[in-house]
């Protein structure tokens, strides 16, 4: 069952429902992807034009009167309805699909029988119709890709069951639920195979996950051809590399956008910015990455060529008055902008929205201006603008706050826009005083950005015509399609879509849907300006180096594409010599005999005769054919990967290729050993004879006193031998005495665990089960006296301190960034040996009073639990990390024994003496079943109190807000101070005396976060607590917040306060009463009701540009 759970229940509001699947946990995502009127096919997809579409209508309304609905249990279907070709039908649970609400899903009746890879794009409504007044009816709204996998979309938390069932709500009359289904099935276009440059000239963007806005502002910016030449002309070396330095990487992207024939990657951009993978997978705000990234470019920009193209370009000015009306007084402030943010709700269009942009607010009554030396004034307030800029960026505000919810939500009403746009209408009524009026402010209309979603996440994508023609181009990611003018305008307008619907029975009036798409964000050019800014751009504007390596690039990209299509003509053989494996074993690995990956590869033609490689590689090693004998590799079940077999004559006859399908191994390769034994005089050497006689076995030799294993020969022996015929042979190999006494293993695996058992020096080969490409290790022999002078004294010892071995790298959790020291150490080291090793190091006398942290491999922060004394086996125990294995550990030194430690808690509390002066910070340590009363007993030891026998609390404090005065006889040992910050305070005396009408109040410092709607408020500074008595006005308790903060009047004048309810400010008059506005008696729950102090933010336009922004939970940041 595929499913919709609502974050909240209100009807008609399809921005707050989350659409997921049942079986994974139900988080709102970034819908990338697919988009309403096109929607992509996977390979095998069966077009809407295949599926006989014709069949039935593209829009439907579907009526089911459902009787005896109290009886009715588990799930219950509709009858079928046709729509878009498809056959559809309702699926609801009466009872809820596990909650106690109804569910209601739109299901593809015959999914199962549908051709592999259908898909069906639909748009739909359900609606549970009220019999008493259908203005009531329940109605949810969708749009979902039907598939195979997702074959039923819609509600789970349709409506409360306790509301439908309900006799005077009007739901069930007679036990009648009727039940209505509006559907329309979006056309779905096939882009298999399509190709954008082909057809349109341009090329796209490829999305990394969530970078589909990111994508829209690039091609919008790549498209002003004015800053795109600037942009190449920002200074770059041949030596810096693009993924970090943001102008490189720019003029690299914007190059491949001009003159490749296929979509651009964007990493090496998102890798300059100092972006994370899980920044490129977070979806962020269009308007939000255009502040910063002009920011940066501006900044970039200085000192160079270019410096003020940013501003020559987009930056305009405007003026804000206050004008007093009975005195002659008039303040005037000059500011620029970069885009200016257009009310969208209540506006029909554009120039709705400039009037009332411009518009004049009356300030009075309560509201007076206080002008300088007229005291307050009844005034006029608004905004007119000095001058527009060349381009003009227009940010639509379809993100608005809505303060009867109590939250975000996108506004999706028709708003129109014009392709001309004329700011000098009704005699310069937008334009102030100042302005010059010779400049004619007449623009046309260059991109639409547009966004497509709900207020959760979306695609976006841009319309633009690049050149200012009739031609427009629909620019989404990878794909760039011709549009008309009817597509970049009236279809991006947004509100309501209607449908004809030809459903049988009295009710066939058009149904709508809301238009989820629509413009985001405009841009016009200024007609006087066009001829500079659309101008020409080419290749010589463009650093020479920046050309030949970009050139090169495409070249070698030329070359692999190549190389890939004719991959299926050739086979890769990877011939591995003696040389390889003396120089790899004891270097770069101790187990199995060598890395393929780092030895000679040949590719070579499947049709070349093997004899004709051997000449290749006669040339490349000069190794004389006839001196070359060849080796299979084979992989064997213990997972070792071993020479096994050697050619025959007959097979080295054959074609590479057929060489390669004879032995089955990977597709496109050929493993091979070399061997070289030189003939008599140079003659052709014979292959060995039967298998089963002769051997070819590999020797490692340790070396327990340098603990060394290296690679030493081969050797072919015969298979009903025994080591000891070999021994003068080995001890040759060694550079031994040929009578040297030596001991032999044999390595036969290494995975999961290391097996290296010795060898009977008496027995054959062949009954100690030696085969071909078999690994025997050898030492000297040791006397038992000598055993204890080596760490490792037998190479098995050593195969498992290699197996285990572990360079941890040791870092001071205070400094948990930089690495102090590494150690190697053994994974099966125990708790003792670690932290013995880690005290040697440090010079300690005492390794109990070392504490370890693990690292976690996600965040590469520290673990917020230390591992506790003796709490880990083994080091590899306290190095894994979920499925991963770190090599990073923290360490303290800590002043007493952990094992003591353990049994005492250890808190960090605040201590505040005044809400004025700083807090400091204190580590109170007391045992476990100590009490709050004994924590402040311990601060008062530690802190200057203003008298003798003053009181302390403690209190929780988080995002400062304080949420809890702890009682004296709480236990500290429950107490958490990793999320939240424990504060100790004096007590006031006027606390302890609250008269019964006296209210003791929350009292927060914040600011906030947008200008005129107050979207989100923003807590900061020291909360504290404020006794209020009855009948006391606002006037009367600034002043005692003031002289209680100790402020300034000058400070304490540009603070404004409120009473802030569930994130709502109030503002408040110095006559209001304050304890009306408190009526609760205890301090719980202050994040419902506190008196708030308002700060000004001086950042007037990091407000400004945040007016808009979507409900993204991380602010868009460029590092570099």
């Amino acid at each position: 069952m595929t499913i919709i759970n609502p974050q909240q229940m209100n009807q008609n509001d399809d921005d707050e429902e989350m659409l997921v699947p049942e079986h994974v946990d139900p988080i709102p995502q970034p819908l990338e992807g697919p988009l309403p009127m096109e929607v992509v096919q996977t390979n095998g997809t069966r077009t809407v034009e295949n599926q006989e579409i014709d069949d039935g209508p593209h829009a439907f309304r579907f009526s089911w009167p459902i009787r005896n609905f109290s009886r009715l249990s588990d799930k219950v279907y509709s009858n079928n309805f046709v729509c878009g070709g498809f056959k559809w039908r309702v699926l609801i649970f009466p009872n809820g699909n596990n909650v106690d609400f109804l569910s209601m899903y739109l299901d593809v009746a015959d999914a199962l029988s549908l051709p592999y890879g259908w898909t069906s794009r639909a748009q739909f409504r359900m609606s549970v119709i009220n019999h008493i007044d259908p203005k009531h009816s329940v109605k949810k709204e969708a749009e979902h890709t039907f598939h195979a996998r997702e074959s039923d979309w819609g509600f789970t938390s349709f409506m409360p069951l306790s509301e439908l069932y309900d006799p005077n709500k009007g739901f069930l009359v007679r036990d009648t639920c009727f039940i209505e289904a509006d559907v329309a099935v979006r056309k779905v276009i096939d882009y298999r195979g399509y190709d954008s440059k082909k057809m349109t000239g341009y090329v796209g963007l490829k999305n990394q996950g969530a970078t589909c806005y990111m994508n829209s502002l690039l091609q919008f910016l790549y498209h002003i051809p004015y800053f795109r030449k600037a942009v190449y002309h920002m200074p770059t070396t041949e030596n810096e590399i693009p993924s970090a330095s943001i102008p490189l990487a720019l003029q690299t992207l914007f190059f491949k956008l001009q003159y490749h024939d296929t979509s651009v990657a964007t990493k090496e951009l998102t890798k300059s910015f100092g972006w994370e993978t899980c920044d490129s997978l977070m979806q962020h705000d269009v308007q939000e990455l255009n502040r910063v990234l002009s920011e940066k470019l501006e900044q970039k920009m200085k000192g160079t060529a270019v410096e003020g193209t940013i501003q020559k370009l987009f930056e305009g000015h405007h003026v804000n008055y206050i004008e007093c009306v009975n005195v002659d007084f008039k303040s005037v402030r000059k500011e620029s902008f970069h885009d200016i943010q257009l009310d969208v709700k209540g506006c029909r269009d554009v120039y709705a929205s400039f009037d009332k942009y411009v518009e004049v607010e009356h300030l009075g009554g309560d509201n007076k201006y206080h002008a300088e030396n007229h005291g307050l004034q009844d005034a006029k307030r608004g905004v007119l603008f000095s001058n527009f800029p060349p381009v003009l960026q227009l940010q639509l505000k379809r993100f608005e706050y809505d303060f009867t919810r109590d939250i975000m939500v996108k506004i999706n009403d028709r708003y129109e826009f014009p392709l001309e746009l004329d700011l000098d209408r009704e005699d310069g009524k937008y334009l102030s005083p100042d302005a010059d009026r010779s400049v004619r402010n007449l623009y046309t209309l260059h991109s639409v950005l547009v966004h497509s979603g709900g207020l959760h996440g979306g695609h976006y994508y841009a319309y633009i015509r690049p050149t200012l023609s009739e031609q427009w181009f629909k620019f989404d990611d990878e794909r760039v399609t011709k549009e008309t003018l009817e597509s970049a305008l009236e279809e991006q307008y947004g509100g309501d879509e209607e449908f004809t619907q030809t459903s049988p029975g009295f009710n066939n009036a058009p149904f709508k849907f809301t238009k989820n798409s629509n413009a985001y964000m405009l841009v016009y050019i200024r007609e006087s300006d066009k001829e500079k800014i659309i101008c020409d751009v080419d290749e010589e504007e463009i650093a020479e180096h920046l050309r030949i390596k970009l050139k090169k690039e495409q070249e070698e990209k030329e070359y692999k594409r190549r190389y890939k299509a004719e991959a299926h003509l050739y086979t890769i053989v990877k011939v591995a010599r003696d040389d390889d494996l003396l120089q790899q074993i004891g270097k770069e690995i101790y187990f199995d005999l060598v890395d393929h990956e780092k030895v000679r590869h040949f590719r070579i033609q499947k049709q070349i005769p093997f004899m004709k490689f051997k000449e290749e590689v006669a040339k490349e090693f000069g190794i004389p054919v006839q001196l070359q004998r060849y080796w299979i590799w084979a992989k064997r079940q213990n997972h070792t990967y071993r020479p096994n077999k050697c050619l025959t004559p007959r097979e080295e006859a054959q074609m590479v290729g057929q060489l390669k399908e004879a032995n089955k191994g990977n597709n496109a390769e050929l493993k091979l050993f070399l061997e070289v034994v030189p003939g008599p005089e140079q003659c052709p050497i014979s292959s060995p004879g039967r298998v089963k006689e002769d051997l070819l076995i590999f020797f490692k030799l340790y070396d327990p006193k340098r603990e060394e294993l290296r690679y030493v020969g081969n050797l072919l022996v015969n298979c009903t031998g025994t080591p000891t015929d070999f021994i003068r042979n080995m001890n040759e190999l060694a550079g031994f005495d040929p009578d040297e006494e030596i001991d032999l293993y044999e390595e036969v695996k290494f995975e999961p665990f290391v097996m290296c058992e010795p060898l009977d020096m008496g027995a054959s080969f062949q009954s100690s089960q030696i085969e071909n490409g078999d690994i025997i290790c050898f030492q000297k022999h040791l006397q038992p006296h000598n055993i204890e002078e080596y760490r490792y004294p037998e190479v098995p010892l050593f195969l498992e301190y290699v197996k285990n071995r572990q360079i941890v790298h040791f870092r001071s959790l205070e400094r948990s960034k930089d690495d102090d020291f590494c150690l190697e150490l053994s994974r099966m080291n125990t708790y003792d040996d670690v932290v013995d090793s880690l005290a040697l190091k440090l010079g300690l006398d005492d390794s109990s009073k070392i504490r370890l942290t693990p690292h976690n491999c996600n965040s590469q922060q520290p673990k917020p639990h230390s591992i506790k004394y003796r709490g880990a086996e083994r080091l590899l125990d306290m190095l894994a990390d979920r499925n991963q294995i770190s090599d990073i550990m923290y360490y303290e030194v800590l002043d007493i024994p952990l094992p003591e430690l353990q049994c005492l808690k250890t808190l960090k509390v605040a201590f505040l003496r005044a809400p004025e002066e700083e807090v400091v910070v204190h580590n109170i340590r007391l045992p476990k079943q100590s009490t709050v009363s004994h924590v402040l007993d311990e601060i008062k030891t530690k802190v200057e109190l203003s008298r003798p026998t003053a009181e302390l609390r403690l209190l929780e404090v988080l995002c400062h807000r304080i949420y809890k005065i702890f009682p004296l006889d709480e236990k500290i040992d429950s107490i958490n101070d990793q999320y939240w910050t424990l504060r100790a305070e004096e007590i006031p005396e006027e606390e302890k005396n609250l008269g019964p009408n006296d209210r003791l109040i929350h009292v927060y410092h914040f600011t906030t976060e947008t200008g005129q709607n107050q979207l989100r408020i923003q807590n900061f500074g020291e909360p504290f607590f404020l006794v209020i008595h009855v009948d006391e006005t606002l006037a009367e308790i600034k002043t005692r917040i003031q002289r209680k903060l100790r402020v300034s009047d000058e400070e304490f004048s540009k603070w404004r306060l409120a009473s802030v309810s569930m994130g709502r400010p109030e503002y408040l008059m110095d006559s209001d009463v304050i304890s009306s506005r408190f009526q609760r008696r205890d301090v719980y729950g202050a994040w419902e009701q506190y008196l708030g102090l308002e700060h000004t933010d001086t950042s007037q336009r990091a407000l400004t540009a945040n007016q808009n922004r979507l409900a993204y939970s991380k602010p868009v940041k460029i590092y570099n």
